[in-house]
């Protein structure tokens, strides 16, 4: 399954969750970390399972299904998923210092 497929499920999933469950998730991190998308759908199907909602439950299916496509495989696999290995290493970019122009504008505005 593609990235854009994903992140399309998770966005959709995220949407449902929080208007149901009041639960906020990342929908990027969720569509780049197999883990936390399991626990994600975990929660979702427990919750779906609970009050009997049937949309809910589909859309933690397909999020799982997604994991579980050709190529990727599901949690307790024996290789690790690319994404998983792509975000071992977020955290050395994240150190890095963002250097700005000192041209560069700057919002300086709250949210209205």
């Amino acid at each position: 399954m593609e990235d854009s497929e994903r992140l399309a499920i998770a966005a959709h999933l995220h949407v449902v969750l929080r208007r149901k469950t009041g639960r906020v998730t990342d929908t990027e991190w969720m569509a780049g970390n197999q883990l936390y998308a399991q626990a994600m759908a975990d929660f979702a199907l427990a919750h779906a399972h609970e009050k009997a909602d049937e949309e809910l439950a589909r859309l933690a299916q397909r999020l799982q299904g997604s994991w579980s496509s050709p190529g990727t495989p599901r949690r307790g696999g024996t290789s690790s998923p690319a994404p998983v290995a792509a975000s071992a290493s977020a955290p050395a970019l994240a150190q890095e210092p963002q250097i700005l122009p000192r041209s560069a504008p700057r919002y300086v505005g709250g949210l209205r």
